[in-house]
């Protein structure tokens, strides 16, 4: 099941210190987050950027994010490990606030590690974030109507079968002390592979279809992720 609104969190970290903040993450902020009403989808580890982490995390809808937000960044365990898990941190404010596009398949759930587990989870994540409207858009507003139509059968044929499809939540942000990116809409589709070899080519064959051309052209985030140990999402 999809909740039906999911954040995508990137945050761009001081050098070297991700496996700190994965580590304190996932110890002390995964089942903490649930307890108050939130879902931890997946943590992942960027493999172009090594000092990038990204996660996904949903919630039943807008007013269930308010109070579960509000209920865990005013929290004992917030409060007592803020200061070492900000520490890590240059930027945490790259946020989508997205809902499950029409029709798309629901995100799938694995199984994770247990507290205290280290290292990576099996698999691999691919993540293709279209911009569709707002600064430096693609000039193709009618994306999310014919994705799943046109699109997401090439991209399975190529080996990137979709396991979620996403767009922007038109809903105003209702927790502003965490920001999230206003004034685009984007589209983004998540493919779940069983390793990184298996993803790279895929990833090669879809760039090589030219049915697919203008979906892999500019503007596009194409991120190639590494779950953590913990992750639900993993191969």
């Amino acid at each position: 099941m999809t909740p039906a609104v999911v954040e995508l969190r990137q945050y761009t970290l001081h050098p070297g210190r991700r496996d700190e903040l994965i580590a304190l993450f996932e110890r002390e902020f995964v089942e903490s987050q649930e307890a108050v009403g939130m879902a931890l989808m997946g943590q992942f580890r960027d493999l172009d950027d090594p000092d990038r982490f990204v996660w996904l995390r949903g919630f039943a809808d807008m007013e269930t994010r308010k109070a579960a937000l509000e209920s865990f960044y005013s929290g004992p365990v917030w409060r007592t490990h803020r200061e070492a898990a900000n520490a890590t941190m240059i930027d945490s404010d790259d946020v989508l606030l997205l809902r499950p596009l029409d029709g798309a398949p629901a995100f799938p759930s694995g199984e994770r590690g247990p507290v205290g587990a280290s290292g990576p989870g099996p698999g691999a994540v691919v993540i293709g974030v279209h911009r569709i409207e707002g600064p430096d858009a693609s000039p193709d507003p009618g994306l999310p109507g014919r994705f799943m139509t046109d699109l997401a059968p090439r991209l399975t044929a190529a080996g990137l079968a979709p396991a979620a499809v996403l767009v922007t939540e038109p809903a105003a942000n209702t927790f502003p002390g965490l920001p999230v990116r206003e004034g685009e809409r984007v589209l983004i589709w998540v493919s779940v592979q069983p390793d990184q070899t298996a993803a790279d080519a895929a990833l090669s064959s879809g760039r090589s279809d030219p049915a697919l051309a203008a979906l892999f052209a500019a503007p596009l985030q194409l991120m190639r992720l590494r779950p953590t140990v913990r992750s639900r999402l993993h191969g």
